[in-house]
């Protein structure tokens, strides 16, 4: 019998298709479809070098570890919020975004989460950022003000939604704008005068509606503040 010098059985290195090669953008595509269908958790270095049939070390030209591979799922996620052309008033504008910025922490109790204790990088982020600036600058809301204002603006949805995550906005629970959570302490009226007094009102509006007003509030106090003279290098 003739050898041809190929196996019996499998196939040779030569008629195997070549893999696809890595790119940054197809492991964090990778990451954020684990993540879609397993959770965040399962989001890690070498889960994803196995869905991509390559080793783990080779990610690391890429992404610097799983904490920066979290921060780009982020990323992706919020390329969902909806962006304003600026066809309306600035204020409306700027509370209809940062409501939507809620809604898409809000669908995934994990991103929420993530959104408070890690400061993505990626292009929706830096997008995101430039869509409050843009809003704030139209109000009048500009320089170090801005830049600070910025940041408290983006706090309280993330805050909202990383208590309330994995809820409907329209479904959240009472308080889920920031209010007490439970009446249970308003059964004392002698000791918690005020509180009983307020009973009614601390636990209503809707959470749409307690969002709008916190936003307001918000913006509000950035028109009024006075612009920071701390060291913005301290």
């Amino acid at each position: 019998m003739e050898d041809t010098g190929t196996p019996a059985t499998g196939r040779s290195r030569r008629e195997r298709p070549a893999k696809p090669a890595l790119t940054r953008d197809g492991i964090v595509a990778t990451a954020a479809a684990i993540f879609r269908s397993q959770g965040l958790a399962k989001v890690t270095m070498r889960s994803v070098a196995k869905a991509l049939d390559t080793g783990h070390a080779s990610l690391y030209v890429y992404v610097r570890n799983t904490e920066d591979l979290h921060a780009q799922v982020l990323d992706v996620e919020l390329g969902s919020v909806c962006l304003p052309d600026g066809s309306r008033p600035w204020r409306a504008s700027l509370v209809s975004l940062l409501l939507d910025y809620g809604r898409v922490l809000l669908s995934h109790a994990e991103i929420a989460r993530m959104a408070i204790r890690t400061r993505p990088d990626g292009p929706n982020y830096a997008a995101l950022v430039e869509a409050v600036l843009r809003q704030l600058d139209r109000g009048g809301v500009r320089g170090q003000t801005a830049a600070w204002g910025v940041d408290i603006l983006l706090q309280y949805p993330a805050a909202v939604a990383a208590e309330h995550g994995g809820t409907s906005p329209d479904t959240a629970p009472p308080g889920a704008a920031g209010g007490p959570a439970a009446p249970g302490f308003t059964t004392a009226p002698d000791q918690y005068p005020h509180i009983a007094a307020l009973a009614d009102q601390l636990f209503s509006g809707s959470p749409q509606a307690r969002a709008e007003w916190a936003l307001n509030v918000l913006i509000d106090g950035l028109l009024a503040a006075a612009s920071p003279t701390t060291d913005v290098r301290n």
